[in-house]
């Protein structure tokens, strides 16, 4: 690959995988594969299962839009906090000892979100398995790259790791339509019990434990620092987004920030660090981290909104609305398995700024031509070829700046990226688009304080309110409420356009073979 990072230019705590050592794996390897993409279907199936269940959660509960976004954002959010930290004790205690305790504590907090009694017990078994979310994924990317050290071997296992997420992705709509057609909105969290299942059979049996063999010591500060920095901004984007400017936002900005430059500080210091962050002085590396955080980004702000829309506003069922998303969901598939051979022979720094063009190109495509069935099939394919190619590439050259034995913290490196672009997706552009909603809904006359607030605040709400009405006040409030969402999707489907198009530039610039050095 025309980018490998160079041992000799590369900074402290930063070397090369690259090595005339490394040796081709064999049958058992593969199994191993086999056997870590259960967590990550898991991950994946709970990600996307819970943005078509959230229609039925609004009506259910009665959410207000800051709930809803909570209850989506809680799980990613908790998740992206912990990776680095859960990265750094796999590296210690053993990378499928954690996978294993992680699948315990997954298993048992699906069964309580299942069984939630209102959206804040619902908001609470979330955190739980962000938790134990954050000791499976850093796992089982880590094992693979020390499973997978001849570098053609990685790059495809890394492609098929990046597939199951998209796998994950499209089973998710599908299966969680099929039990919401027939069953409670809960029943969709039941669906990782079976995996997990299967998960803690094999997983002895297949997959190798591994280690740091000089691992740093505990750092219980610096992992109070790195969630300190992740939930004051997240919190602060949701606030700026529907009240304003106003002084709590900015302080929790400050504190974010304050505890992010104190983390950073503290690492440097320190001999042996939770995360090396002088890692992030080498380019490619950043571009990678960054281009990872912006593709899933677009991936999961699309779907927040594609998933309301189809089925609030056009009306299908949670299952047609899968069906109309797979196409692009399977293409997300195929993309990350066609990069492998295009990116032997073309550099990165031309396969990832084309691949995110296509990406640019589906939000495009949506802001300038509506919202149609058709339109936004269209789009998630094109939107899928954008984040299935760049995930692959990305992923791989995080994992190539570091040696085996720190596997766990560039893999946590990778899965922060992702899940951040996850909250940072749902964050701005839902919080975008539930801003432009709220300002463009005008209320027909005769509607009760509570009524008011509960349309104002999410579409969810407003169709909840419809039910309640006469048919002509219903009808009036249901054309507003749409035509106010509708409005909000091409507003942020022009910011995702144009966010898309500035990625792909760092993308060229941070990748060039010059960045290497």
């Amino acid at each position: 690959m025309t980018s490998s990072i160079s041992t000799s230019a590369s900074p402290a705590g930063v070397s090369s995988v690259l090595s005339p050592a490394s040796t081709r794996t064999g049958v058992k390897g593969w199994i191993s594969l086999a056997v870590l993409m259960l967590p990550v279907l898991l991950v994946a199936v709970d990600n996307t299962v819970l943005s078509f269940a959230i229609p039925a959660i609004s009506l259910a509960f009665a959410t207000s839009g800051a709930t809803q976004l909570w209850i989506i954002d809680s799980y990613p959010l908790v998740l992206a906090g912990l990776l680095v930290a859960m990265g750094s004790l796999g590296d210690r205690f053993g990378r499928r000892r954690l996978l294993i305790i992680g699948a315990w504590g997954f298993a048992a907090f699906s069964i309580a979100a299942a069984f939630a009694p209102s959206a804040g017990f619902l908001v609470g078994a979330r955190v739980g398995l962000g938790i134990f979310g954050a000791m499976l994924m850093p796992s089982t990317l880590s094992l693979i790259r020390n499973i997978f050290t001849d570098r053609d071997q990685r790059r495809l296992a890394i492609a098929v790791w990046a597939a199951g997420f998209s796998a994950g992705a499209a089973l998710g709509p599908l299966l969680g339509g099929a039990l919401l057609e027939h069953f409670w909105w809960g029943s969709v969290f039941l669906l990782a019990v079976p995996v997990l299942v299967l998960m803690l059979i094999l997983t002895p049996i297949f997959v190798p434990e591994s280690r740091d063999p000089s691992p740093g010591r505990i750092d219980i500060l610096s992992i109070g620092l790195s969630v300190a920095a992740m939930l004051p901004v997240v919190y602060a984007i949701k606030d700026f987004a529907m009240e304003g400017p106003n002084p709590v936002a900015i302080s929790a900005v400050v504190v974010g920030l304050t505890a992010g430059v104190v983390f950073v500080r503290r690492q440097l210091r320190r001999p042996g660090p939770m995360l090396d962050v002088r890692l992030f002085t080498v380019r490619a590396f950043t571009g990678a981290v960054l281009v990872n955080l912006l593709a899933i980004f677009s991936l999961v702000g699309f779907l927040y909104f594609v998933s309301q829309h189809l089925q609030l506003i056009l009306g299908y069922s949670p299952l047609e609305a899968g069906v109309i998303l797979l196409p692009g969901l399977l293409m997300t598939i195929a993309a990350g398995f066609a990069v492998v051979p295009v990116v032997k022979r073309v550099p990165p720094h031309i396969v990832v700024p084309v691949s995110l063009g296509f990406s640019a190109a589906a939000y495009a495509f949506v802001a300038f031509t509506g919202e149609s069935a058709m339109a936004l099939l269209f789009a998630f394919i094109l939107l899928g070829i954008g984040v299935g190619a760049s995930e692959t590439v990305s992923n791989d050259l995080i994992l190539s700046t570091v040696p085996p034995a720190k596997a766990g913290a560039a893999s946590a490196v990778s899965e922060t990226a992702y899940e951040v672009g996850s909250v940072f997706g749902t964050a701005v552009l839902g919080s975008i688009l539930l801003a432009s909603y709220q300002a463009h809904l005008s209320l027909p006359a005769g509607l009760s304080a509570g009524q008011v607030a509960e349309a104002t605040e999410t579409l969810g709400g407003a169709v909840n309110t419809a039910a309640q009405l006469p048919a002509a006040n219903a009808s009036a409030l249901l054309e507003s409420a749409f035509s106010a969402f509708d409005s909000g999707v091409i507003l942020t489907s022009g910011i995702g356009a144009v966010l898309m198009v500035l990625a792909a530039g760092l993308g060229w610039w941070s990748l060039r073979p010059t960045a290497a050095r």
